[in-house]
């Protein structure tokens, strides 16, 4: 195996510019909570994921955004994962406040109520998930790690995948939104199998 030639490695520092410094692809969705004033928030977040394979997700957020406390207080949130055409929608959920601390924004934001959860969820999305909160990891360096227990799910049926359709077909049929941080988004509609190693398993 060679070494990387000294010359074309670039030395980063150790903190949060990291990941300033180069792109990373990441998922990106909007996260519900509910208000102390009875009002739903709505806001993008791009470090969420699944927290392992069964019912539970996770994403970061921090104690300086509403949305932390929102969820602290009502112990339950949303997330809706919007669509490619839904850009400028999910740009409408990280509007600033105003002076009385309402986002006016989110007036144009169609959303319908949650199943199971005290919440709204975003129109027109393909994939919904409904979560009572599980716990809350703090102190990384101002972040939090905020983890649901999903207790509803709901997918569009063309996100559905199904056996009569080849999986790189369906991705170029209905693209995926992605976000490159910092501050890109990307359209994913070419993708090929992964090529893992025989009697590999999760």
């Amino acid at each position: 195996m060679s070494c990387p030639d000294p010359s074309e490695l670039v030395p980063l520092p150790v903190d949060h510019e990291i990941w300033e410094r180069v792109f990373c692809v990441a998922p990106l969705v909007i996260v519900g909570s509910k208000e102390p004033t009875g009002e739903y928030n709505l806001a993008p977040k791009h470090m969420a994921m699944p927290l392992g394979l069964s019912k539970y997700f996770c994403f970061v957020c921090s104690p300086r955004h509403t949305t932390y406390h929102n969820i602290r207080r009502a112990g339950a949130f949303t997330v809706s994962y919007p669509r490619v055409g839904q850009v400028v929608q999910t740009s409408l959920s990280a509007a600033p406040r105003s002076e009385n601390q309402s986002k006016p924004s989110l007036i144009a934001l169609p959303t319908f109520p949650a199943s199971k959860i005290d919440g709204v969820l975003v129109k027109d999305c393909y994939l919904f998930l409904e979560c009572s909160l599980h716990s809350v990891l703090d102190d990384f360096d101002g972040y939090s790690l905020i983890i649901g227990n999903v207790v509803a799910a709901m997918a569009h049926s063309n996100a559905l995948r199904h056996q009569e359709i080849d999986d790189s077909d369906q991705i170029y049929q209905f693209p995926l939104l992605a976000y490159l941080h910092p501050g890109r988004i990307a359209e994913i509609r070419q993708s090929t199998a992964f090529p893992l190693p025989e009697g590999f398993s999760h």
